[in-house]
């Protein structure tokens, strides 16, 4: 069973700022919680990551998976799909939103999530809303920290 999460948070920062961020896959572990590795498997012309592979452990769950990035026009946004997955998930697709505000930037984050372990419904939108309260609050500490 899989649902789309959504939440916002406004950031004191240019989109282009944040975007540069949220493309720093590399850096999740530092920052994002339950990332634990991740890496670039493969780059676009402009040097963008477009297939990413993570290593992620939360609340006793582990998986591997891979994403495919998609970029969207002048900062705006970022988008994924899965391309491979294994352990507690089968597949992955999301976006970062990004919306200027007058020097500050409303992101919105919107994440679907199939499991690959049996989970009940209210854990599973517990833990949905929780993934999405730490990675804006998580983007927003590393952007403006």
């Amino acid at each position: 069973m899989a649902g789309q999460s959504e939440g916002s948070i406004e950031i004191e920062a240019e989109p282009g700022r944040i975007l540069a961020v949220i493309v720093d896959f590399e850096s999740y572990p530092e920052w994002a919680d339950g990332i634990r590795r991740a890496e670039v498997r493969a780059r676009d012309d402009h040097g963008r990551a477009t297939e990413v592979a993570f290593e992620f452990a939360a609340m006793g769950f582990t998986a591997s998976y891979t994403l495919a990035y998609g970029y969207a026009p002048e900062d705006t946004g970022v988008s994924w799909t899965t391309v491979a997955a294994s352990g507690a998930v089968r597949d992955i697709r999301g976006e970062y939103v990004l919306e200027p505000l007058d020097g500050d930037t409303e992101v919105t984050y919107r994440l679907t999530v199939e499991l690959g372990v049996p989970v009940p419904g209210f854990l599973k939108k517990r833990a949905d809303r929780t993934a999405i309260r730490t990675a804006l609050e998580g983007l927003k500490k590393r952007v403006e920290g």
